[in-house]
This record gives C-alpha cells, sequence and structure tokens, in this order.
C-alpha cells in the first residue's frame, strides 16, 4: 500500500483498478468465443478426416513402439459420429485399422508409406495389398505413397511403378497423394494413377495465403486440376489449417481462423461436389520436433481428444483465458505485495502499470510455452526467461518502493547484480534474432519474454558489462530489417518482434552510457 501521508490513496486505487482492466480486457479479447456458421451437425457427416493412431506421449519414431488397440478403438468411435471414412498413412501396425473401422461402419482410404529404404516400402506395399484384398467391403481406396516426391525420395519412373504393381492386384482404386506442385512436376505419375490426390495446404505455400485469401487458392487450384487432368477425378487429399504456431507472412495460426477455414471448405466443397480429406482427425504433439510448433496443432481434436469447436459452435482462440486471467492476476497481487509502501506520488502511479505489464507478459509468455515447448532444452530456456522476468520485476517494484529492512536489503542484491540481468536479457535477444534471421521457418518470435526487460531498462539504465552489452546491441539491432524481409512487411508477428528488438536496442544502448551507480 502507498504511504497516505506522501500520495493519497484514490489515485494508486484508480490505477490497480486500469491494471486489471487492462489484464481482463487482454484475457478477454484473447478467448472471447466467436460464433460461426457449423460445418457439421449430428445428421450431416463429413467425408473424410486422416488418422494417425499416437496418443500424445506417442511417436512414430519411438523404440520399441506399441500401438494401443484401446486407443485406436475409442478413436474410431469418435470419429465415426462426424466422418464417412479416415484416411491412414502407413500400414506399419495398422493391419487391425480396418476390421475396426468396420466396427464403427467407416470407410478407409488405406496408405502404404513409401521412402528410400526398398525394404521397408516392399512391406509397406505388401501389406497395402493384402489388406486391401482382405477388407474390399471397408478399403474404399489405397494410397501409394504421401509426399514422397516431395522429399525426393525415390524417382518419379520408380513411384508409378510401384503404382502399376498395387493395380495389378487390388480390385480398388489405386492414388498417391502430394503436394499439388509436384503433380505437375511429374507429368508421367497421372496417367499411373485411378485419380488424383492433392495436398491443398495454404498456411505452408511457398507464397503464404492469409485466412482471408486461402479458400480462393484452394478453389482457383482444385478448378486447374480438374480442367488439366479431366476426366480423372480430384480428391483434395489433405487441406486444413493450424490452430497454433507462428505467423507466416499473412498466414496467422488460431482456433478461429482454422474453424473459419474447415467450415468455409466444407461449404464450398459440397456446393462444387468436390471429394475431400482434412487433416487431421487429432492434434499429433509427435509433429513439433520436425515442423515446429505448428505441426502439432492441424486437429480438429486436441491431443486429449477434446473437441476443440472446430466444426461447430463457437469458438475461442484461447479456452484457458479464465487460467491465464487468474495467473496474471497472482503476478499482480503479488507484485503489488512485494513493493508494500511506494515513496511518492509518481511511483504510486507507475508500480500497478508496472505489475500489469510483468502479469500480461509472463503470461503471454506461458501460453506461448505451454503450445510451443517440445525439448528439455526448450523447457530449460523458457523457465530461465521467466525466472530473468520475475527478477526484472522484482527490481523495477522495489525501485518504486518504499524500502526498509529486508526490502532495502532485496533492492540492493538485486541493484549489485542488475547489470547481468541486462546482458541476460541482450544475450536472449541476440540468440533469437540470429534465430529468426537464419533459421526461422520453424521458430516462434519471444517477444513476451522480452519486453519487460527492455522497457525496465530503457527507462532505468544501470552499469553494464561494456564490451559484451556492445556486441548484443549491434546484433540485435542488425537483425532487425534482416528478419522482417525474411517474415514480409505483412506480418504483425514480425513487427511485434521488431519493436521489441528496437526497444532492447535502446535500452542496452542506454546502460552502456552508464558510467557508475
Amino acid at each position: 500500500m502507498p504511504s497516505t501521508a506522501r500520495f493519497p490513496l484514490l489515485p494508486y486505487v484508480l490505477a490497480c483498478l486500469l491494471g486489471l482492466l487492462a489484464l481482463g480486457g487482454l484475457w478477454y479479447g484473447l478467448g472471447k468465443p466467436v460464433v460461426l456458421p457449423d460445418a457439421a451437425s449430428a445428421t450431416h457427416k463429413l467425408q473424410c478426416a486422416s488418422y494417425t493412431p499416437f496418443a500424445k506421449d506417442q511417436s512414430p519414431f519411438d523404440q520399441p513402439f506399441t500401438l494401443r488397440p484401446a486407443r485406436i478403438d475409442a478413436d474410431l468411435a469418435l470419429l465415426a459420429k462426424r466422418f464417412e471414412c479416415i484416411r491412414t498413412y502407413s500400414m506399419a501396425g495398422l493391419e487391425g485399422i480396418p476390421a475396426v473401422a468396420r466396427k464403427y461402419g467407416l470407410k478407409v482410404m488405406l496408405g502404404a508409406w513409401v521412402n528410400g529404404n526398398a525394404v521397408d516400402t516392399d512391406k509397406e506395399v505388401k501389406a497395402l495389398i493384402a489388406s486391401a484384398n482382405a477388407n474390399p467391403d471397408v478399403v474404399s481406396a489405397v494410397i501409394v505413397g504421401n509426399e514422397t516426391l516431395l522429399r525426393k525420395e525415390v524417382t518419379g519412373a520408380r513411384l508409378a511403378e510401384l503404382i502399376g504393381q498395387v493395380k495389378r492386384e487390388v480390385t480398388v482404386p489405386v492414388t498417391y497423394a502430394d503436394v499439388w506442385e509436384f503433380w505437375l512436376q511429374h507429368p508421367e505419375i497421372a496417367p499411373a494413377v485411378d485419380f488424383l490426390t492433392i495436398h491443398l495446404l495454404p498456411y505452408w505455400e511457398d507464397e503464404p495465403k492469409g485466412i482471408s485469401d486461402a479458400l480462393a487458392h484452394v478453389g482457383e487450384i482444385r478448378q486447374v486440376f480438374g480442367n488439366r487432368f479431366a476426366p480423372k477425378d480430384i480428391l483434395i487429399g489433405e487441406t486444413g489449417w493450424p490452430s497454433e504456431g507462428r505467423q507466416r507472412e499473412t498466414a496467422v495460426p488460431s482456433r478461429v481462423n482454422e474453424a473459419l477455414f474447415i467450415r468455409g471448405f466444407v461449404a464450398m466443397a459440397e456446393e462444387h461436389g468436390w471429394k475431400y480429406n482434412l487433416i487431421e482427425a487429432f492434434d499429433q504433439p509427435w509433429k513439433r520436433a520436425s515442423e515446429g510448433a505448428v505441426g502439432g496443432y492441424w486437429g480438429l481434436y486436441d491431443a486429449d481428444r477434446q473437441d476443440k469447436g472446430v466444426l461447430e459452435g463457437p469458438v475461442s482462440n484461447l479456452p484457458y483465458w479464465p487460467q491465464w486471467l487468474a495467473v496474471s492476476g497472482l503476478v499482480f497481487f503479488g507484485t503489488l505485495l512485494l513493493a508494500g509502501r511506494v515513496r511518492d506520488a509518481r511511483a504510486g502511479w507507475l508500480l500497478p502499470l508496472l505489475a500489469a505489464l510483468g502479469a500480461a507478459s509472463l503470461g503471454l509468455w506461458g501460453e506461448l510455452v505451454r503450445v510451443n515447448s517440445r525439448f528439455v532444452g526448450e523447457w530449460l530456456w523458457a523457465v530461465l526467461l521467466a525466472g530473468l522476468n520475475l527478477l526484472v520485476l522484482a527490481h523495477a517494484a522495489l525501485a518504486l518502493a518504499e524500502r526498509r529492512g529486508w526490502r532495502e536489503r532485496a533492492y540492493a542484491w538485486l541493484q549489485a547484480r542488475a547489470g547481468w540481468w541486462v546482458a541476460a536479457a541482450g544475450f536472449a535477444a541476440a540468440v533469437s534474432m540470429l534465430a529468426m534471421v537464419f533459421d526461422p521457418r520453424y521458430r516462434s518470435f519471444p517477444s513476451a519474454a522480452l519486453v519487460l526487460p527492455a522497457l525496465v531498462y530503457l527507462l532505468r539504465p544501470v552499469r553494464v558489462p561494456r564490451a559484451e552489452v556492445a556486441l548484443l546491441a549491434f546484433i540485435v539491432g542488425a537483425g532487425v530489417a534482416p528478419q522482417l524481409w525474411r517474415e514480409g512487411l505483412e506480418s504483425q508477428q514480425a513487427w511485434v518482434w521488431a519493436g521489441v528488438s528496437v526497444l532492447m536496442v535502446a535500452a542496452l544502448w542506454r546502460c552502456l552510457r552508464v558510467r557508475g551507480q
């Protein structure tokens, strides 16, 4: 509480209310439900969805790997309520899928994983043929390879040979699945298949499409293929939108955008009579290891098999916003209690605003960490940055306080080491900037973790290790323009990161000019 002899209580209370309202507005604004037209209902099933049987703690790279029959049974029981069929990608361990699908009235587009290992590919193809022939009532088509040409693991001629082998031995239609551009680059594949399976993922295009342009792009490509390859049919074998992850130019992942895309696409596909398969049934956390955070969040359900609201009903970008509001509230009030009485009227206004900024940035960083962190190293990095923010917040709050006793001792300890907090923030900014310039594709912007240190030490510079901090300031400043160029000037996330980086450079520069304490 402020000293009433030095500072009237009412302005302090008003500043606290303003801070709380800002926090509430932030989290509610991020999480408020959005109402959209439904894509599915109890009486209307969608065509098909990609299915992989991994639980959230599993990966196809686990050794040894064991599938869980109860998990598969529960998954297909859930999907049968919304879909007419599922699409699989590999035969390894999935020989029992058709039997479970039959139990729930689902059809299966059965896939064989084709890669550069001839022995593994041969096993996949033989298993595909055997399963298709054993389950003609369930298997509606077979897919020989998925994005194999994209990965450059086999030649077009070899792939056409494999497709021909399968066609000679099964009675169901045979196809191959790849990004639409690779069908154009390998014209020898189209004559070999019964129909073309193309992947249309506007987020991953070389020139990403924002949500406002994504459906028009899908429609344009589908029309091109329908005209060029007629009379062969076209299956849109993968299309969807990620619910979490980094922005790519104008393409912004979010639950609302995923729902906008999926619901709009389904309406467009049914209007034109297109065949389609949505990617994917369930979020797959293991994909984050190779595709960044965004790879794990293409599901219509989350990894716990909870409905994300993509197909029907109101949808929220941040369903956990009340929990983050509670966390932010704890940080806010904890900061006020740490500071106690403020030293003057100016500090009485600044302390609640500082507490609100710290609470918001830590909450936003926590949500980003929850979504993005994949490895032990990333979790450790995230925890260290959160700890740095707490130290900076405590230092700034005590600087505004009327310090006595333990508060004076705590402030002295923090003040003596403040130069290292600045250097640590500069180091984190420099490392992040180098990553965003040279290897940005699968990385998220760390703006929330560095805005508090940048602002605090811009307004209240401290003495720092000069040579080291000067180098860090140069690295961060030099990277601002290149990262904007790489991300595109329409990326709001890139602009926010650029702004935080400029603040950090200014803070480091001001600290370099401090000669003593």
